[in-house]
């Protein structure tokens, strides 16, 4: 009912239509968030081998907790594929493109990767992911002309990370 009330009112008087480049302001983008998200999945596949190798897969609290690792794994290795996709897509312009064109390629890439992680407990594969998601935050710094460091994360796995050099 109200939307034809609005249309009603946009047709009589003609209202100009609101437009936008992107789903966000310009400037929020951060691959941050996708970095912990991968290190959350490295982390995650740690506890689970720690469990595996000192629980008892009879035990309740085994299970609850096995279970849980898995569920935060496998939405995390989403929330990487989610954030790269949104800057991917609605910040990475023709100009960022052009300067890295190996960028396409790379995003496959991370999606694959996250996808193998959700589906295994395979470390070595989660590892690779936050390498992936470093390498995609080095090109997205780059085309806000901010260089990087690499830094040991303060927290387990305790990985190595890109952080903006500000």
């Amino acid at each position: 009912m109200i939307y034809k009330f609005l249309e009603a009112l946009d047709q009589r008087f003609g209202f100009e239509r609101a437009k936008a480049h992107c789903d966000i302001p310009c400037g929020i983008y951060d691959p941050h968030t996708a970095l912990i998200a991968a290190l959350t999945v490295v982390r995650m596949n740690d506890l689970m081998a720690d469990l595996q190798n000192s629980g008892n897969p009879q035990d309740l609290a085994y299970v609850n907790s096995m279970s849980r690792y898995i569920t935060v794994k496998e939405e995390h290795a989403e929330k990487v594929k989610q954030e790269v996709r949104i800057i991917w897509g609605d910040y990475m312009k023709q100009q960022h493109i052009d300067k890295h064109p190996e960028v396409h390629q790379l995003v496959h890439r991370i999606m694959q990767l996250a996808s193998q992680a959700r589906q295994s407990a395979n470390r070595d594969v989660s590892v690779q992911l936050v390498e992936a998601v470093n390498e995609f935050g080095e090109i997205f710094w780059d085309t806000k002309g901010v260089t990087v460091k690499r830094a040991k994360a303060p927290y387990a796995p305790g990985l190595e990370i890109i952080y903006p050099n500000v």
